[in-house]
């Protein structure tokens, strides 16, 4: 097949020779081709610049009120799940308080939804930010849900509890429940290995390691039971605090209170010594209920 032609002929001046080309014809439409594409194409992408250009300032205006609004979303989170370990402290602290006056502890299991710290991905660009902040206001809304529940279950313990405690002054003044020296605890209550025999006996108190002299507090009101000196523990002073509790204070170098004498939590009573079988200057620190050796942590507030 024999593709047409199209004939170019230039026309100098000055009578030079006249100059002719021959180029086929499809070779001229697809060039037509070619450039009328090259318009359009260079039209369009000049009209998507402008729009682009136009919509610039709003489009980066959008990104950082994201930014702004997932940063917020991010600080509000730490501020729910401080409130989450707030309410998790103040759950435990209503459980020792009922341990205390002998009623029954709420469930030590209380879990509360934790949404976590900042993250990274809520403002970065590659990712859907209203995804991201969609998940996390979720998580938000499920975490205030639960703090609402129990905040219910804890007004209601409150009220029960404040109804109790109005009737159990007098108890609670007379229940041991702070520190009775400053100091550490270098033995607790339970099972250990003597220093004396190298052999496990169970020990009925609190060691509080100190300096000699180191003041001995009353930690509830009460009335002192007896003074004595015994070979274990040294100079020995007990407190009846009434309800069938008795304190016990071991080694002491000196007691500052009376047999009979009445007492008020926070009294000075004695002075930390050494007498008695001990290693070093401290408190033994005995509480019983009815007879029995009960744990003094257990009773201790601060």
């Amino acid at each position: 097949m024999v593709l047409k032609k199209i004939t170019i002929m230039f026309l100098p001046d000055g009578g030079r020779a006249v100059r002719q080309f021959k180029i086929p014809k499809l070779l001229v439409h697809l060039f037509l081709l070619f450039s009328l594409s090259a318009l359009v194409f260079l039209t369009w992408a000049f009209i998507e610049y402008f729009d682009l250009k136009r919509e610039f300032p709003e489009r980066m205006k959008l990104v950082q009120e994201n930014e702004q609004k997932a940063a917020q979303l991010a600080s509000l989170t730490d501020k729910i799940d401080q409130i989450n370990t707030k309410m998790v402290e103040l759950k435990k602290f209503d459980n020792k308080l009922k341990v205390m006056v002998d009623l029954e502890p709420g469930d030590d299991d209380t879990q509360f939804l934790g949404i976590g710290g900042p993250d990274s991905t809520l403002i970065d660009s590659n990712n859907v930010i209203e995804d991201a902040h969609k998940r996390l206001t979720r998580l938000m809304h499920q975490s205030l849900d639960n703090l609402e529940d129990e905040i219910a279950v804890q007004i209601r313990e409150k009220a029960q509890l404040y109804e109790f405690l109005e009737g159990q002054k007098s108890m609670l003044a007379c229940t041991p429940s702070i520190w009775p020296a400053q100091g550490w605890a270098t033995s607790g209550f339970g099972y250990r290995i003597s220093p004396f025999t190298n052999q496990k006996e169970f020990h009925e108190g609190l060691d509080i390691s100190a300096r000699i002299g180191t003041e001995v507090i009353a930690p509830a009101d009460g009335v002192v039971f007896e003074i004595g000196k015994t070979y274990g523990f040294g100079n020995l002073l007990i407190i009846s605090h009434g309800y069938g509790i008795k304190t016990i204070y071991g080694h002491l170098s000196k007691t500052l209170v009376k047999k009979g004498q009445s007492i008020k939590r926070g009294d000075k009573i004695a002075l930390i010594g050494n007498t008695g079988r001990t290693t070093g200057p401290h408190l033994h620190y005995e509480i019983q209920l009815n007879g029995v050796p009960v744990n003094p942590q257990n009773y201790i507030l601060n």
